[in-house]
């Protein structure tokens, strides 16, 4: 640390000295690479003498660092930087908050303001933007001004920090000619293949599709079972998580269905005008195969001749129950990944001013060894 730094002095007249211990390593200049622009200079003095802040028990200052805990900078930044157009995020608050710098203001980083997003003000439909018009030290005296403590600890967000500089993740390839005309045409597996190709081995689990049809006591569509055995369990776009359908881990598929049936089961006696759904192994029950980060649930209603005949029906975690879907499962994902379809619990993924080949995305879970592995 420069003691002298006019940022960190800045700073330190309000929050108090750096602390004494070992500084978070950044390398800025691959940071800046990955960004694909400047950083403040007072963002990048401040970090570096004081590593990633809990500043006012409120407001986390982020920081580039490597974490062998939950949270990932470098996700945080691509997930986050999508709140509007232009904005960069470096901090968010206990309330859900997030703070960004407004890129668009000007050429200069060191003149970029700090705009606010409110989640309440969102909740509340008001306009979500507090708008600072001051860079990031005036901004956060501003803050203290309007109430917040003056104090900073480093954040236990970011416990257990490797002294290590955090490393950058590989840009996202190009898309290929054929990702964009699977962005909007054909239908079915063949073209979310060509739009999202599939992981090398998809993750299973370790038992047989005939183990899991004996637990459940049922046979399930196959075109899920087409669809596992291309991509495996994951996430789609960090939103939709697909979990391990042959496996007897908690989250897996059938031990899922069991919990959430007895879950939902006393939810609907407690609460039967918000649950009116039978659940399976009721007659036409849903029966839960993937979720969201939010906990609504994507079902089949299992009613009809055959599996093949269920419907999709999506049960939302925060608002009403709704009818079932009128496409199958991978014309559903499908035209979601697309941004064409949305429901409660499917919710539009981009705003008009993004490429949705920037972020449509599966990250597959690791593979579980299969019974004839071992």
């Amino acid at each position: 640390m420069n003691a002298s730094d006019p940022h960190v002095n800045a700073f330190a007249e309000i929050f108090g000295e750096p602390p004494a211990d070992f500084a978070v390593p950044v390398d800025w200049a691959a940071v800046e690479t990955w960004l694909g622009t400047r950083l403040p200079a007072d963002y990048k003095a401040i970090a570096a003498a004081y590593g990633p802040l809990d500043i006012g028990a409120w407001l986390w200052l982020h920081m580039p660092c490597v974490n062998r805990g939950w949270f990932d900078y470098g996700a945080w930044v691509q997930q986050t930087r999508r709140g509007a157009p232009g904005v960069l995020p470096f901090g968010a608050t206990r309330t859900a908050d997030t703070l960004y710098w407004d890129t668009t203001a000007s050429d200069d980083p060191d003149h970029w303001p700090v705009v606010m997003h409110c989640q309440d003000d969102e909740n509340a439909g008001r306009d979500p933007w507090r708008r600072f018009a001051t860079p990031l030290v005036p901004t956060l005296a501003q803050l203290v001004a309007d109430g917040m403590h003056p104090v900073a600890a480093r954040s236990a967000m970011q416990s257990d920090l490797e002294p290590t500089p955090w490393t950058p993740p590989p840009r996202r390839p190009e898309p290929t000619a054929q990702q964009r005309a699977a962005l909007t045409t054909g239908s079915g597996l063949e073209a979310l293949i060509a739009l999202v190709p599939p992981p090398e081995t998809p993750a299973l689990g370790k038992h047989s599709w005939d183990w899991l049809y004996e637990r459940l006591d049922t046979r399930l569509p196959g075109e899920y079972i087409r669809l596992m055995e291309r991509y495996g369990a994951g996430d789609w776009v960090g939103w939709l998580r697909f979990n391990i359908p042959l496996g007897e881990d908690r989250y897996a598929l059938a031990p899922w269905a069991e919990w959430y049936a007895d879950t939902y089961r006393g939810q609907r006696a407690d609460f039967p005008e918000f649950h009116p759904l039978a659940v399976y192994p009721e007659p036409g029950g849903i029966l839960p195969f993937a979720d969201s980060i939010d906990g609504d649930q994507l079902c089949w209603l299992t009613e009809g001749a055959t599996p093949d005949d269920w419907a999709l029906i999506v049960v939302p975690r925060h608002a009403d129950q709704g009818p079932p879907l009128s496409t199958g499962l991978t014309d559903t994902l499908l035209e979601w990944l697309r941004g064409r379809f949305a429901t409660e619990g499917l919710p539009p993924l981009r705003r008009r001013d993004e490429d949705p080949l920037d972020y449509i995305d599966f990250e597959p879970y690791a593979r579980e060894p299969a019974a004839d592995d071992q």
